[in-house]
């Protein structure tokens, strides 16, 4: 077993704790499926997709804002697993969202609606039935999170403030995935749309949620807590907007995503919606003509970036992204933070925004 790691600011060691975690809960839910004669592909399954890579940001912001709020570095149990459970759930949120995207590839490997329905082609309709399966699969990532919430030795008075913020952001995730699928129906030129959705789908799930959670069990009170969103908030802005670059220009054999899914899928991103109001009107012709198209061919989608970099909507970006980046850790004070905690969030934000996957 990996020894746990002896410093807050250790990020590679806390993530091999949470990675360990994870990983001893679904050996055990496979030893039980296996017990009573369930279907121990389940567990199995939730574990390879886990265990095939990610940054673990969201317990690795959980563990940093109980850090930040007083809580020692060597993280108790209850806060562990705590983080934990916010890593099952963004597997149950991947696993479902792969089957919205049509999404064939994940971290290098198959999505898992595609692995299930490699492993059933014998059946009838293995497609269908990969994607069912995935659907169930997700499920059951979802309800593993909330049993590692209710199973952690969370203190009383803790446990309903840390209820009510898993709640609140599981809600604002959703709205942004809806919000995400419906806007391809809506114009290339939308800029707002886009911003939204990275505020709910990212900002505050991804970054401002998992801090909160980690703050509260530590004994944070609410102004603690909107010290923590000014750093988190344009920190969370800064990640999605780096994640729509490397959606477009990303090398594949370091992002683990085919690079021109966004393009095919029609995905509104700022990006797009940027080069499209700086671009002359064949270049907007010819962007609105295939971008969304299933069929994309390499070349044309080659093309297509040439013009979003053409219009200078890459460098514009750039920028934004080095400003979100600069309000972030320009929140973070040492006045009220401790040194320690100031470092970590330091740390993870230059990881978050100097990235390539």
């Amino acid at each position: 077993m990996t020894a746990p790691a002896r410093s807050g600011s250790d990020l590679a060691g806390l993530r091999s704790n949470v990675t360990q975690r994870l990983v001893t809960f679904l050996d055990e839910k496979e030893w039980h499926a296996r017990e009573h004669g369930l279907a121990t592909e389940i567990p199995a399954t939730i574990r390879a997709h886990i265990t095939a890579g990610g940054k673990r940001l969201r317990p690795l912001l959980c563990l940093a804002g109980w850090q930040a709020a007083g809580g020692s570095p060597d993280a108790p149990p209850m806060v562990l697993q705590t983080a934990a459970a916010l890593e099952m759930y963004q597997a149950f949120a991947l696993i479902h969202d792969d089957i919205i995207d049509k999404s064939l590839t994940r971290r290098s490997q198959p999505t898992v609606h595609r692995a299930l329905a490699r492993r059933y082609a014998h059946g009838d309709d293995a497609r269908h039935l990969g994607l069912s399966a995935a659907l169930l699969v997700g499920d059951m990532a979802l309800t593993w999170s909330d049993e590692l919430v209710t199973t952690a030795d969370l203190p009383d008075n803790r446990r309903p403030l840390v209820n009510g913020l898993l709640d609140t952001m599981r809600e604002e995730m959703h709205y942004g995935q809806y919000m995400d699928l419906l806007a391809t129906l809506g114009p290339l030129d939308d800029r707002q749309t886009p911003l939204t959705v990275a505020r709910y789908k990212t900002a505050k799930y991804t970054v401002e949620r998992p801090l909160h959670i980690g703050a509260t069990i530590a004994g944070a009170d609410t102004g603690f807590l909107d010290a923590l969103s000014s750093f988190a908030l344009p920190l969370g802005d800064a990640f999605q907007l780096r994640d729509d670059l490397l959606g477009l220009y990303g090398d594949p054999g370091v992002t683990g995503k085919p690079v021109f899914d966004d393009l095919r899928e029609g995905k509104r991103t700022l990006v797009l919606a940027l080069a499209v109001g700086e671009a002359t009107p064949y270049q907007q012709e010819f962007l609105r003509k295939h971008v969304g198209d299933a069929g994309l061919s390499g070349d044309t989608a080659r093309q297509i970036l040439d013009i979003i970099t053409a219009t200078g909507a890459t460098a514009t970006i750039e920028r934004m992204i080095e400003e979100r980046y600069a309000e972030a850790v320009g929140a973070l004070d040492d006045r009220v933070l401790s040194r320690s905690a100031v470092a970590t969030l330091r740390r993870i934000a230059d990881d978050v925004v100097h990235r390539e996957s």
